[in-house]
Formats: structure tokens, C-alpha cells, sequence
């Protein structure tokens, strides 16, 4: 499968919180050719696996799911509300389709609203989960229970993967954070069909559930157990209209993968991947947190006895909409510095700041 092929099908399929187990069976059929074995664990997490009996064992890591809503409440009348799983943002959902996925397949839908000419303009009600509805067509609550439709159903957004500019630009639902799941695909990919060999262990993370809490990178590093991990997320392009740099920093599409400072980021592994990029010329930006890095790094940071940590970003726009956008230079370049920083690492190297 050719790699805008896989990353196509991989983006546009749903892979809501907790509901990621068809995205990762795309992820994972993808990656195969190019591991030696895998591993699934009880909620999905799924790790490709390079040289499983090496001791040093090294993570790059990504998160498999997106934000979506469920179904809470259906009305008499056949009106279904919502409550969010994950960040959903509730002022993006009027006038968007819909996917509410069932034991009976897909259920269309439309997040309805009132037209501007009925509305009182000088109050303008805000879209909140007070307020906005899901319209099926049906014409009552008994049409849609028997569509396949009750409370619990996971609904998604319709929105699908497209490019913007000559293919400049990615564009869709769910880059935040399955762009991250195919540029690691991508890293073991080249490992594999350049022919390298790693002298130490590679476990290559798609972890499920990050967008309520982090829970499967924090169930999967505990079971893995790694020397070093390698996570790479999106962070805020800060260039678009309604950002403020002095307090969310300045970074852009287009100017390289961002790396981070901040208490969960392990300095001397940080140092490496600095000077690995400028070795190899590969422009990255710079960011910083106060406290946690709200990425998978904190789990596997402080996941066991201590985990050497650091993170890769990958600027993105209008994160948690259906419109996310990143550069393509940026992804090929996330790759690229973790492809060179994985050939220069040296299996048993210690991170510890003193001995």
C-alpha cells in the first residue's frame, strides 16, 4: 500500500476514544512488513515490535484516537443530544454531518440549528451541549431506536481527509493525532527497506485513549517497561488569526518539527535529539511548558522507575476542529529526525544526568 494511500484510508476511518479497534487494525496491517512482531493489549494499544530480544528496549510513540461525541439523550420527538468523549468542541457542530455508528452500521445525521432569521441576533445563543442536536430524519424516538440508534453511541464527524495547495497541506478530521500513528509507521518503514539494523529493542506505539487522559500510554508503559520513548503529537501552528504568541509561543507550519522543554522532558535526551537535527540539518522549532506536557510523554515519563522521555510536535491549525492542518515538509521532517535518531542511538546508552 502506497503511503498516501494508507494514510487516506487510515485518517478518514473513525477511530473515536475507546472505539479505536478498526483504526488500529488498518495501522497495523500497514505495519506489518516491516516488524518483526506485534503486540495488542486489553483496551487496543497496539505496539509494533523490531528485534524483540534485545534489553534495551526503545519506544516511538503515537496516539490512535480522536475526539468524538456520545449519544446521551433522545428526545420524544426523535432529536438526539450529545455529551463529548474527549474535546470536542461544541461551537464547531452546527451544520455538520454526522456518523453514529451502531450494531447496525451507520446512522447519517446533521447537527441541526436554528436558521439567522429566527434567531434574536443581539443575544446570539452560543452552541454549547445545552443546545445543539443531532437530526436523523426521524420522526420520533421509537424510528430511531429501531434505526439502530441508543443512548451510548459513539458519533463522528463525516468530514474526510483532502490537501490543500498542490498537496502542501493535509487537511481533515483526526490528524490530532493518527498523522503521528503513520510518521512512525513511516520511521520503521525505512528501518526495514534501507536494510538497518538496530542493535537494540524498537516498539513502535500506537497507544488508544490519550484524548481523556493519557490512559493508554500510561497502560502500556508499564507493560513494556522501556529505556527510552520517543513520543511525537501535534502542537498549535500560532500564526493564524486569534493566538497569542507571547503566551502559547511562536511556532509555524512549515519551520520543522517543534521540540519541547518542560519538567517531563529528559534534558540530556533532548540535547541528542537537538544535535542530531543539526548534524542532519533538519530544521525544528523550539516550546515550552510550565508544568506538564498534556501529551503521552508524561506517561511514559513517569511510568515505572522513570522513563528518559522527550517530544516531537508536529505544528498543526485549528486543532480539534474538522479542518486540522499540517505541512507536508514538517511531517517528512518529524520522521526524518526520528529515523537519524534512532540509527545514531546506542543500545544501553544512560540518560541519567550524574552517575
Amino acid at each position: 500500500m502506497e503511503n498516501i494511500e494508507f494514510l487516506t484510508r487510515y485518517l478518514n476511518n473513525a477511530s473515536p476514544t475507546g472505539f479505536e479497534s478498526s483504526g488500529q487494525q488498518i495501522w497495523l496491517e500497514y505495519l506489518k512488513p516491516f516488524i518483526d512482531t506485534y503486540t495488542v493489549d486489553t483496551y487496543g494499544s497496539v505496539v509494533g515490535i523490531i528485534n524483540p530480544d534485545a534489553p534495551y528496549k526503545v519506544v516511538i510513540e503515537a496516539h490512535a484516537d480522536e475526539i468524538s461525541w456520545f449519544v446521551n439523550h433522545i428526545t420524544e420527538d426523535g432529536y438526539i443530544y450529545v455529551r463529548r468523549n474527549g474535546g470536542s468542541d461544541a461551537i464547531i457542530a452546527p451544520s455538520m454531518r454526522v456518523n453514529i455508528h451502531t450494531d447496525k452500521g451507520i446512522v447519517k445525521g446533521v447537527f441541526g440549528w436554528p436558521a439567522i432569521h429566527v434567531r434574536n441576533v443581539e443575544k446570539e445563543e452560543v452552541p454549547s451541549l445545552k443546545n445543539i442536536f443531532i437530526d436523523c430524519g426521524a420522526k420520533n424516538k421509537e424510528e430511531l431506536l429501531n434505526m439502530g440508534v441508543h443512548v451510548g453511541c459513539v458519533v463522528t464527524f463525516a468530514d474526510e481527509f483532502t490537501t490543500l495547495n498542490k498537496d502542501k497541506y493535509y487537511v481533515g478530521r483526526a490528524l490530532d493525532n493518527r498523522i503521528g500513528g503513520y510518521m512512525i509507521a513511516q520511521v520503521a518503514r525505512q528501518i526495514r527497506e534501507n536494510k538497518k539494523n538496530l542493535e537494540y529493542g524498537l516498539y513502535v506505539v500506537n497507544a488508544v485513549q490519550e484524548e481523556i487522559g493519557l490512559r493508554g500510554a500510561e497502560m502500556i508503559s508499564r507493560r513494556l517497561k522501556p529505556d527510552v520513548a520517543i513520543i511525537t503529537d501535534v502542537c498549535h501552528d500560532t500564526q493564524s488569526p486569534m493566538y497569542k504568541k507571547a503566551e502559547q509561543g511562536d511556532l509555524a507550519c512549515g519551520k520543522g518539527p517543534v521540540l519541547t522543554f518542560g519538567p517531563a522532558v529528559q534534558n540530556n535526551l533532548l540535547k541528542m535529539l537537538r544535535e542530531v537535527a543539526k548534524a542532519r540539518e533538519i530544521p525544528v522549532q523550539l516550546a515550552s511548558v510550565s508544568r506538564s506536557t498534556g501529551t503521552d510523554t508524561d506517561s511514559f515519563a513517569y511510568s515505572n522507575e522513570g522513563v528518559a522521555s522527550a517530544l516531537i510536535s508536529l505544528p498543526l491549525k485549528y486543532m480539534h476542529t474538522t479542518v486540522e492542518m499540517v505541512q507536508r515538509e514538517d511531517v517528512e521532517n518529524v520522521i526524518r529526525l526520528m529515523y537519524e535518531f534512532l540509527l545514531q542511538l546506542k543500545p544501553g546508552h544512560d540518560f541519567r544526568y550524574f552517575k
